[in-house]
């Protein structure tokens, strides 16, 4: 294929994007708070001016410009601005994992690995294929479900300083009730951390099907629901947590630092990684293998920044990376071996628009 090399180029581009997403998110909402819980509404909102300058002004500029194939409709509207507000209250999820404790390097695999899961799942379900499912797309599932497992219970952590002669001589007795205090208060934020990534992986797996009815109704254009989606993370992401914030429901963060810089790039990351899709697509890449590769290679990314960023190189054990591979292997699985159309709908009138393969597209 003449145009392969920019096809690798595009995804690759989306591997780098979305594997530095979660782990510059982390380090904006730990910034912006410093000695509290990582900001929550403040890092939403740099990440919805971000989408909003990549997703919606470029867009407009380029139709502007040059055009583009296809056109508005109200039923593409409809569906890329819900596919957009999907993946803004996925990006909201990755926040909330964060905040209530998580961290990138297992929480980037887990969210990787299970929503394209989500995604095939329902785009077999939207086409009727759910009998053809077959035992290496089940195989593949429950490889998922394995290795997330095995990388939530052996994630490395930092290991914790140890107490000080001052601290040690001044401690109280009762200090064994404030002990199971906090391992209860530990699990609640873990429970919490397994929420939030299981509304991403929903919401992101939802996300491909959903704009990719958008597209289709627009008639394969690509910018055009790119904007809806940008108007969709503006609305989500900056005039809501404003709205939240003016109403009084603040938190000890700041826009004035460096964790805006951190969390405004890890939106601009995200944004870039969907245009990086975009166009290995448009470069004749295929799902069957732009997607997997994807979904393979950022979260290896986004665990290797992870380790060198938290100096956990040491900690890194054979359990987890175990778990990662067999994540990543499993996610492949379940993007390849899903049932595929075959082929599109015959024409039931004089020159229409054909409608497109159900294929799994972009959870983010």
């Amino acid at each position: 294929m003449r145009n392969l090399p920019f096809v690798i180029t595009s995804f690759c581009v989306t591997i780098l994007g979305w594997g530095l997403y979660v782990p510059m998110l982390q380090w904006g909402q730990s910034a912006m708070a410093p000695g509290a819980p990582p900001a929550r509404w403040r890092a939403f909102v740099c990440v919805g001016l971000a989408y909003f300058l990549i997703a919606v002004i470029v867009p407009v500029i380029l139709l502007k410009v040059k055009g583009e194939r296809g056109n508005w409709t109200a039923s593409g509207i409809i569906y890329s601005f819900l596919g957009g507000a999907l993946g803004a209250l996925g990006a909201l999820g990755i926040i909330l994992a964060i905040n209530f404790g998580g961290k990138p390097i297992y929480v980037a695999p887990l969210v990787f690995a299970t929503a394209p899961v989500i995604n095939s799942f329902l785009t077999i379900f939207l086409a009727g294929r759910m009998r053809e499912i077959g035992p290496l797309f089940l195989a593949g599932l429950v490889m998922v479900i394995l290795g997330s497992v095995t990388v939530l219970s052996f994630a490395p952590h930092p290991t914790p300083a140890k107490p000080t002669a001052a601290a040690t001589t001044t401690a109280s007795a009762p200090a064994a009730p404030a002990k199971t205090s906090q391992t209860g208060s530990d699990f609640s934020r873990f429970v919490l951390q397994i929420l939030s990534i299981a509304m991403v992986a929903i919401c992101w797996g939802a996300y491909g099907p959903t704009l990719h009815k958008g597209q289709a109704a627009m008639h394969n254009s690509r910018l055009r629901p790119l904007l809806c989606v940008g108007l969709a993370y503006f609305a989500i992401a900056v005039i809501v947590p404003h709205l939240i914030l003016a109403a009084g429901q603040g938190e000890a963060s700041t826009f004035w630092n460096r964790g805006a810089i951190w969390s405004f790039l890890a939106g601009a990351a995200g944004a870039i990684g969907a245009l990086g899709i975009i166009m290995a697509f448009n470069f004749g890449g295929r799902p069957v293998y732009v997607m997997p590769l994807i979904f393979g290679g950022a979260p290896v990314v986004a665990t290797l920044v992870s380790t060198f960023a938290g100096h956990l190189s040491s900690e890194l054990g054979p359990m987890f990376l175990a778990g990662l591979i067999l994540e990543i292997a499993g996610s492949a699985m379940v993007l390849v071996f899903a049932p595929k159309g075959h082929g599109p709908h015959p024409a039931p009138a004089p020159e229409p628009v054909a409608a497109p393969k159900e294929e799994a597209v972009p959870t983010t």
